[in-house]
């Protein structure tokens, strides 16, 4: 599918707010709803959009500590660790990535004992790991989910 600049106008409009209607999109654009639902029902059938989500203030939901780990893999255990690390409940995201490190994680809990936990009882337990690196956040100026096009 080849998007046009009403297609990329409306997937901005989403990203900043998943929940306007088709109404208030045609009317900012000057298409009609029709119009509007079609094309985003197209872009949802081509797989721009993948899914309509919402985006939770961590903090404000009692998670209190940020923190990104590089951890790195033997080769043979990378899918087996990243499937293991996905899979768990503190776990927002989870990359594989060039450079020095082989996985990128993003992992949010209430507090530090319970990121110590999940260090020292989760993290170190899997087979595979051979190096961890933690950056714990301190302050977050921008943050988004999704593709800004």
């Amino acid at each position: 599918m080849i998007m046009d600049n009403i297609d990329s106008k409306i997937l901005d409009l989403l990203t900043e707010n998943s929940r306007m209607s088709y109404v208030e999109i045609g009317k900012q654009l000057g298409v009609s709803r029709v119009s509007i639902r079609d094309r985003i029902q197209q872009l949802v059938n081509k797989g721009i959009i993948e899914k309509f989500s919402v985006v939770i203030n961590s903090e404000k939901a009692g998670k209190n500590v940020s923190a990104f780990f590089e951890v790195d893999c033997e080769p043979k255990a990378l899918v087996e660790v990243a499937e293991a690390l996905v899979n768990h409940p503190y776990v927002a995201s989870c990359y594989q990535m060039t450079g020095p490190s082989t996985l990128h994680m993003h992992v949010l809990v209430e507090d530090m004992g319970e990121l110590e936990n999940f260090i020292n009882n989760e993290l170190y337990a899997l087979e595979g790991i051979t190096r961890v690196e933690s950056h714990i956040l301190l302050r977050r100026f921008k943050s988004r989910s999704g593709l800004k096009l």
